[in-house]
């Protein structure tokens, strides 16, 4: 039978620290299916494709990693995919909180898919989707921080927000005259 685990997340966008959690479970395991959590009420930077499509560039070197996308939860998403084992990242004593919480409620759900928690290096601790984008926002360098290719979508799309919001303010002020 093959090991098979879910590693989920918004992935909005994928950083280093996700990547190592990613390569490391690979070696563990002989399936990793990488999924994006599908939240209607999120709005997210990058469209559920765009996320998918960064993820396939950053996790390419790697034959056993299938990435994916789900609304369900994720409990019945693993079992879907026959998988044994739901991954989940830890940076700090502060993710400990909400994930002991999260592998309560999971383990309600459903107590034959083990949650198995990997903790992330320290030099990628305090990386996070929210940190990256606010850097990213700034137009300062991502360097060490996601991977190349999402380094490069992220200056894009900020490129584009920017060009947006300045057309924004621009008949704004046209209006107000």
């Amino acid at each position: 039978m093959k090991k098979i685990a879910v590693y989920n997340g918004s992935f909005d966008p994928v950083t280093n620290g996700h990547l190592d959690i990613i390569e490391r479970a690979a070696k563990i395991f002989d399936i990793l299916y990488v999924t994006v959590a599908i939240h209607p009420t999120k709005v997210g930077l990058f469209t559920i494709e765009q996320r998918k499509e960064l993820l396939k560039k950053a996790t390419a070197h790697l034959k056993n990693v299938i990435v994916d996308s789900t609304d369900e939860l994720f409990m019945d998403y693993v079992k879907k995919v026959n998988g044994q084992v739901l991954i989940r990242g830890l940076r700090s004593t502060t993710d400990f909180d909400y994930e002991l919480q999260y592998a309560q409620s999971n383990q309600y759900l459903n107590s034959q898919i083990e949650i198995m928690y990997l903790m992330t290096k320290p030099s990628h601790s305090f990386i996070s989707s929210s940190v990256v984008k606010e850097i990213a926002s700034y137009h300062k360098p991502l360097t060490g921080l996601v991977p190349e290719c999402v380094e490069d979508a992220l200056k894009k799309r900020y490129i584009k927000i920017n060009k947006s919001l300045r057309r924004f303010f621009l008949v704004q002020f046209v209006l107000k005259s």
